[in-house]
């Protein structure tokens, strides 16, 4: 039997921040991970992606993992172009019009969660379980873990951080509200005739969303490429040659002929919102909680706001020696992350549908209304700062940290 005050169930980026977050509090962590990440895969470029805004950025600079994640392989994008396709409906935003150095960074999850990983290993108040869990039990003081390796171990707190398809959401019976978006999102890399130039672009057709996100070499972009289920296989299974002729076409040419780089996966996309964030003895974080479409590349950064957040309440109720695992406690979480959760969700289905609608006068609205918006500064700023993670009812140690912390440090 182990005990700890607080169970973490999921080693990806939002579970292992979150333990991260809580180095220095008075609980023991465990984290219940199925297997340890091979360090060996790092030496591959993968095809899957964050756009880490300057919110996330902040994070990981206070959990002392940013500076060496910034040095490896990632990309920082200083400028971001929106267009519509077969339209004059186009936005540019820039940096340095916000007086900051970049917008985000575009860096491979793997990366991200090595460098977690790598952190949490070496705290002292933490201790990695591998195995997958099998049974859950509770009493009025903690809740009890079986895994099925027969290891058993209780927590004042389980946390869910086990992704979208959640054991522990579904071992508590939470409700789960889902909406299919209809569509699959193809990604790859792709090398690219001209050069990036560090800037972010998006691509908007009646059917599709595409996305190009910058890689660290100038000629190398990660593509997310949303569209619907049929034509998403369609695509996966079609030959190089005529996968970059499809991708050039649907892109307007912006960069030159695409050479597509290693594997394609296509991967649905399904909008998914927990009725409940929190039950006792249980809180929920990041996919397990809400997933989000990815047009605007922010889930990841809303997983980890959970993940901050989240340390914010259990640190707080320790000082104040309450049960970090008693309902009321945790209510203050739920309300905070489900109003910021339901924000993101609704703003994401309504991007969708804005681009979904082939009317020709609706077009024509959207062609003005972003025109005026890219000619609108107080417009323009309000939107960056939404997608920078700077809007938002924040945790305290992001809203404290100063924006040029992270450039001069």
């Amino acid at each position: 039997m182990k005990n700890a005050d607080v169970v973490i169930i999921g080693g990806g980026m939002v579970g292992l921040a979150l333990a991260a977050a809580l180095e220095n509090s008075a609980c023991q962590i465990v984290i219940v991970e199925a297997f340890a990440p091979d360090p060996n895969s790092l030496s591959n470029l993968s095809n899957r992606v964050s756009a880490l805004n300057l919110a996330s950025q902040k994070m990981l600079h206070q959990l002392g993992v940013w500076q060496e994640l910034r040095q490896g392989r990632c990309c920082a994008y200083s400028q971001m172009e929106v267009w519509e396709k077969d339209s004059f409906a186009n936005i540019y935003f820039d940096a340095a019009s916000l007086g900051l150095d970049q917008l985000g960074y575009i860096v491979e999850n793997q990366l991200i969660r090595h460098h977690l990983w790598q952190k949490v290993i070496s705290q002292n108040n933490v201790e990695m379980l591998y195995g997958k869990p099998k049974s859950l039990n509770f009493n009025q003081q903690c809740a009890l873990l079986t895994l099925e390796d027969g290891t058993m171990l209780t927590g004042k707190l389980l946390v869910g951080a086990d992704g979208a398809n959640s054991w522990l959401r579904q071992q508590a019976d939470i409700p789960l509200n889902f909406r299919d978006y209809g569509h699959s999102a193809l990604v790859c890399n792709v090398e690219t005739a001209e050069p990036h130039l560090h800037t972010a672009r998006q691509i908007f057709s009646q059917d599709s969303i595409l996305a190009f996100l910058p890689l660290q070499q100038p000629h190398l972009c990660s593509i997310v490429w949303s569209q619907p289920p049929e034509a998403a296989e369609q695509h996966l299974n079609m030959d190089d040659q005529a996968f970059n002729k499809a991708l050039n076409i649907a892109f307007d040419n912006r960069l030159g002929l695409c050479n597509v780089v290693g594997k394609r996966q296509a991967i649905a996309l399904t909008a998914r919102y927990a009725r409940d964030f929190v039950k006792p003895r249980i809180a929920l974080v990041g996919d397990a909680a809400h997933t989000i479409h990815p047009l605007a590349g922010l889930g990841v950064n809303l997983g980890f706001m959970d993940a901050i957040a989240l340390a914010q309440e259990i640190e707080k109720n320790l000082q104040q020696h309450l049960d970090i695992g008693e309902l009321r406690y945790l209510r203050h979480y739920e309300r905070w992350r489900k109003s910021e959760a339901v924000k993101m969700l609704v703003a994401m289905q309504g991007f969708k549908s804005l681009f979904n609608d082939p009317n020709p006068l609706k077009k024509l609205l959207r062609g003005v209304g972003m025109t005026l918006t890219d000619k609108l500064p107080i417009v323009k700023d309000q939107l960056m700062a939404q997608a920078l993670g700077l809007n938002g009812d924040l945790p305290q140690k992001i809203k404290q940290m100063p924006n040029d912390e992270l450039i001069f440090s």
